[in-house]
C-alpha cells in the first residue's frame, strides 16, 4: 500500500511514518501543498492523507482540483477544524474521511483502514466506471445501465444522487447527511428534497423485483440491491 502524505507538521509527519513501518505501508511525505499535487500528479498512490491548513496550496483546494481531475483515490483529511461546517466542506470538496487534531496513531490507522477496504471493494474495474449487480455507471460521461439498457431521463442531481448511494452500497444515510454528501451544505435543512429525489429515482430504476433504494424508518435510505430489503 502507497499512501502520501501532505503535512506540514514535521512532527505529525514522523509519528505516522512510525505507524506505516509497523503496518507494512510505503509512504511518502510532502510538507508544502503545490509539492503534494506535484507529488501527486507523478505518482501511483493507494490513498492520500492531506493536512487542511497548507503553505502553496491549501487542503480543501488541493482535494478539490484532484476531483475535478476526475481522480477517486481515497483522501483522508487532517485538520484542528472541527466544526461541522468545516467537515461537511472537506467532504464537499472530495474527502472521503476526516480526522480531526490532536489525533490517535492507532485511530487514523484504523481509517486508513476501513478507507482502503471501502474502496478496494468498490473499485471498478475501469477507473472511469462503477458497476453494481444491476447499474452500470460511467462518471465521465455520466451515462447509466439498468440491467444492460441506458437510463437517459437522469436529471444531474438524480446521477449525483445515483452515483453516491453506488459508491457506497448498504450504508444508511440520513436525509441530513445525503444533502451534506450530494447537494452541499448551503442546502442543509431543506431535507424534502430528499424525499423528491428518491421518489424519483425509485420511478426511474429498480422494479417491484429488484428495488434499488430504501426507507430505513426512523433514520434515512440506503442503497441495496438484495431483493429481501425493506423499501418503504
Amino acid at each position: 500500500m502507497r499512501i502520501l502524505v501532505i503535512e506540514d507538521n514535521k512532527s505529525v509527519c514522523a509519528m505516522i511514518e512510525m505507524f506505516f513501518l509497523k503496518e507494512g505501508i510505503e509512504g511518502e511525505f510532502v510538507h508544502d501543498g503545490l509539492k503534494g499535487y506535484s507529488a501527486f500528479k507523478h505518482g501511483s498512490w493507494d490513498l492520500l492523507i492531506v493536512d487542511w491548513m497548507l503553505p502553496g496550496m491549501d487542503g480543501v483546494t488541493l482535494c478539490r482540483k484532484i476531483r475535478q481531475e476526475g481522480s477517486d483515490v481515497p483522501i483522508i483529511m487532517l485538520t484542528a477544524k472541527d466544526s461541522e461546517s468545516d467537515q461537511v466542506l472537506g467532504l464537499e470538496m472530495g474527502a472521503d474521511d476526516y480526522v480531526t487534531k490532536p489525533f490517535s496513531p492507532l485511530a487514523l490507522m484504523a481509517r486508513i483502514k476501513a478507507v482502503a477496504r471501502r474502496y478496494q471493494k468498490q473499485k471498478p474495474e475501469e477507473s472511469a466506471g462503477i458497476g453494481t449487480s444491476f447499474l452500470k455507471i460511467n462518471k465521465e460521461t455520466r451515462e447509466v445501465l439498468f440491467d444492460g439498457v441506458p437510463v437517459t431521463n437522469l436529471t444531474p442531481k438524480e446521477f449525483d444522487l445515483l452515483l453516491f448511494f453506488a459508491q457506497h452500497p448498504r450504508q444508511v444515510f440520513t436525509r441530513e447527511q445525503l444533502l451534506e454528501r450530494v447537494w452541499g451544505y448551503q442546502y442543509y435543512g431543506d431535507e424534502r428534497t430528499v424525499d423528491v429525489h428518491i421518489k424519483r429515482l425509485r420511478k426511474k430504476l429498480g422494479t417491484a423485483e429488484k428495488p434499488l433504494f430504501h426507507t430505513v424508518w426512523g433514520v434515512g435510505y440506503k442503497f441495496d440491491e438484495s431483493v429481501d430489503g425493506h423499501e418503504g
